[in-house]
């Protein structure tokens, strides 16, 4: 018996009872599913976290207290600092920062959101293209002036279904502050934080009006070049040490964070946790394929006589095993295919209603309809393999 009329012979044993079928098919549908989900949400997440660190130039480093937000003693970072670390070589922009959560109100309107303040080379290092307003200067930052420039986040919750004013007041923690600037859609996270959910002002104007203290939550360095990163790298952590004083079998009291580095850690780490993810998931797909075995044993018992009959008018042991292997596989491949569809769907829809950043590549697809029919010839031999060593005799006899 050719190939063609075996398929034939198996589809149509499949379409007598459509609902058992469906059913059989519906444990890998929920497998592959579950896999595409798992797969786009690591894969968006990934590459979020990638775009947003790359969006800042792998030419940057960041520097912390080694005790986090240092309030005194060892491990602080001084506005001293930054201003030595401008005249290293191959060093192009050095920001500083200190932020703090507050509180902004329009009228009645308010809102929760991070308060950054900075210096204007901020700006240049994170390349910003400020469509409304700009942002403040050096002269603001000389003058403590009460100026601000907020991101997109906050002007949209400040200002719901409406276009930013340009010198409109907003209240930060009852301090009054002009609106000078308003920041294009960043996506948020990598380092320095959430941009669209921070207002940024004058370090001065954060340092001794609203947020208080001399001590630095950061800053943020960017060398010229690429190539010269490990060079700027080395001259900041000696510079540091010498103007903190430490001895020279003492620990570094700050951290150095190389975006380089960064960013092939945190590729590492998905990569793994998709992996992770993606096995998890799979293990729905081995038990959907125990479903379609057992189910499959319950058709041959069901089709013992079928099977004589079908010996007896010459279909040959193969034939048999072909025709029981075939329909294993097709129910697997259906359901890869199903599942794949209803994948992509509830992905989507997710992505949709929660923002999350959820993507698939084709490859996941390609990969979980392969994996479907595997499992097909897996779970599908044991069944096929009983009904082609059944004895054409005994099976007449069955009723």
């Amino acid at each position: 018996m050719d190939l063609l009329t075996i398929f034939r012979t198996a589809w149509r044993s499949l379409t007598v009872n459509k609902m058992r079928s469906v059913l059989t098919a519906l444990g890998i549908i929920i497998g592959v599913a579950s896999v595409i989900m798992m797969v786009s949400l690591s894969q968006g997440a990934t590459a979020g976290i990638t775009q947003r660190i790359s969006s800042m130039g792998t030419n940057i480093i960041q520097i912390s207290p080694s005790g986090g937000r240092a309030v005194g003693g060892a491990g602080v970072l001084r506005l001293e600092d930054a201003q030595a670390l401008v005249q290293l070589p191959y060093v192009k922009n050095v920001a500083p920062s200190i932020d703090s959560n507050v509180t902004a109100a329009v009228g009645s309107v308010t809102w929760n959101a991070t308060v950054s303040g900075t210096t204007p080379e901020m700006e240049n290092i994170k390349a910003w293209q400020i469509t409304a307003g700009g942002f403040f200067t050096q002269e603001d930052v000389d003058n403590m002036s009460m100026v601000a420039v907020i991101g997109r986040t906050v002007a949209d919750n400040l200002f719901p279904g409406a276009e930013v004013p340009i010198g409109t007041g907003v209240r930060i923690n009852g301090l009054s502050f002009t609106i000078i600037g308003v920041l294009p859609l960043q996506g948020g996270g990598g380092m320095g934080g959430d941009s669209d959910n921070t207002i940024y002002i004058p370090l001065t104007t954060a340092q001794q009006r609203l947020v208080g203290g001399q001590n630095l939550r950061q800053i943020i360095v960017q060398a010229s070049e690429q190539d010269a990163l490990s060079f700027v790298q080395s001259a900041v952590t000696s510079v540091l040490r010498e103007r903190h004083r430490l001895a020279a079998s003492a620990d570094n009291d700050f951290r150095i964070m190389d975006m380089a580095q960064l960013l092939a850690t945190v590729e590492d780490t998905t990569r793994i946790l998709t992996l992770l993810l993606g096995g998890i998931a799979a293990v729905s797909l081995i038990v959907g394929g125990i479903g379609v075995m057992n189910i499959m044993l319950v058709s041959v018992t069901e089709r013992t006589r079928e099977i004589g009959i079908r010996m007896a008018v010459g279909a040959t042991t193969r034939d048999i095993l072909n025709q029981f292997m075939i329909e294993a596989i097709l129910l697997c491949i259906i359901g890869g295919a199903l599942g794949t569809t209803l994948g992509y769907g509830l992905s989507s829809l997710f992505g949709s209603l929660s923002g999350w950043n959820m993507q698939v590549s084709p490859w996941a697809a390609v990969i979980a309809i392969g994996f479907s029919s595997v499992i097909g010839v897996v779970f599908g031999f044991y069944p096929a393999r009983k009904a082609a060593e059944a004895d054409p005799i005994e099976a007449l006899r069955y009723e």
